[in-house]
């Protein structure tokens, strides 16, 4: 299976199932505990974005959780972490069959994060973006007391103002080095993600999070790629200009949200790594995973707190990982 672009410049293909899970049910899915089901791999950036939104807010026992394992083929995620390789819920060994039952023609990505409808077994959507949006909007009858407010109104342009140029220059700027098919594209996305990790750190070094001064659905978005810098973008997809843990303000502020509850207990760093090292191939033949990145710094006193700033605003951290959800030891750090 090629990721490289064969063109030169790499271009994702965005395009998603938009149907959304509403509390008035306006597209066919209200919201209703336990009726779907979230399906991730904690390999995934767009799919950890959700698992973190999930534990913020307090979604566990309304919306469960599949995990996929970090690895896939051509056909879809599977779900070989299961002991018979099927989910426990769904009963499917594949993501693929819960698109094809709702779409049996369906020629886009069977990507995650994705929400499947149990009752059906068909998927509702893909649509990372909106996911984690409804999680904060549509949801709120469910989330727990004290979650924090991730998108509050008086900041949401602002959110969505940062979540544009992160997205198309960090997030998606990792990939479009990594997959570009010339040495042009590759150079053109190359600065453009330095430039933008160079501008955040500016703003990153007279506040500590992106917006406002509480976390909010900007700071899990950023957060994702950036776990993922050293252990896979700085060497598999050569961004090498500088590791993370060398970019002293953004080290900093990463290591402060991987010590808040909800950040760091989410991430798998084994997963990461096999993930893209092994899927792709035409990237790296051998499959060979590599053994670092030294992973203890990640514990290390950050400081951030010297900017003030409340994490969760008026709410409280999240309890711990839910029996069963935790991340598989020796897997984080």
């Amino acid at each position: 299976m090629a990721y490289v672009s064969t063109s030169g410049e790499f271009t994702r293909d965005q395009r998603y199932i938009a149907t959304r899970i509403t509390a008035d049910g306006r597209d066919g899915y209200p919201v209703e505990p336990g009726r779907y089901r979230l399906v991730v791999s904690r390999a995934c950036p767009w799919a950890n974005r959700a698992i973190i939104v999930r534990r913020l807010l307090g979604l566990e026992d309304v919306l469960s959780m599949g995990v996929a394992g970090p690895t896939h083929d051509e056909r879809s995620w599977t779900f070989d972490l299961d002991p018979d390789g099927r989910d426990p819920v769904l009963g499917i060994e594949r993501l693929q069959e819960a698109f094809l039952k709702r779409y049996p023609d369906y020629d886009k990505g069977i990507t995650v994060p994705a929400i499947v409808d149990v009752p059906t077994g068909q998927v509702v959507t893909n649509d990372f973006a909106q996911i984690t949006i409804d999680m904060s909007l549509e949801w709120t009858a469910h989330h727990r007391e004290g979650a924090p407010k991730l998108y509050p109104p008086e900041l949401r342009d602002q959110i969505d103002s940062i979540n544009k140029v992160v997205f198309a220059d960090v997030n998606n700027g990792v990939y479009r080095a990594g997959f570009a098919g010339s040495q042009e594209a590759y150079e053109k996305a190359y600065h453009r993600l330095f430039d933008r990790l160079d501008r955040l750190s500016e703003l990153l070094s007279e506040q500590r999070y992106l917006v406002g001064d509480t976390i909010t659905e900007a700071d899990v978005r950023l957060f994702t790629t950036l776990v993922r810098f050293d252990p896979v973008y700085h060497g598999h997809f050569k961004c090498n200009r500088s590791k993370l843990t060398e970019m002293p303000v953004l080290w900093a502020y990463a290591r402060d949200l991987f010590q808040t509850p909800g950040f760091g207990d989410t991430i798998d760093f084994v997963h990461i790594k096999r993930h893209y090292y092994e899927v792709h191939r035409d990237i790296n033949p051998t499959g060979i995973v590599p053994a670092g990145p030294e992973l203890s710094g990640w514990l290390s006193e950050h400081g951030r707190e010297k900017l003030g700033g409340r994490p969760f605003g008026d709410g409280t951290p999240p309890p711990p990982p839910k029996a069963g959800e935790e991340v598989a030891a020796g897997h984080g750090t």
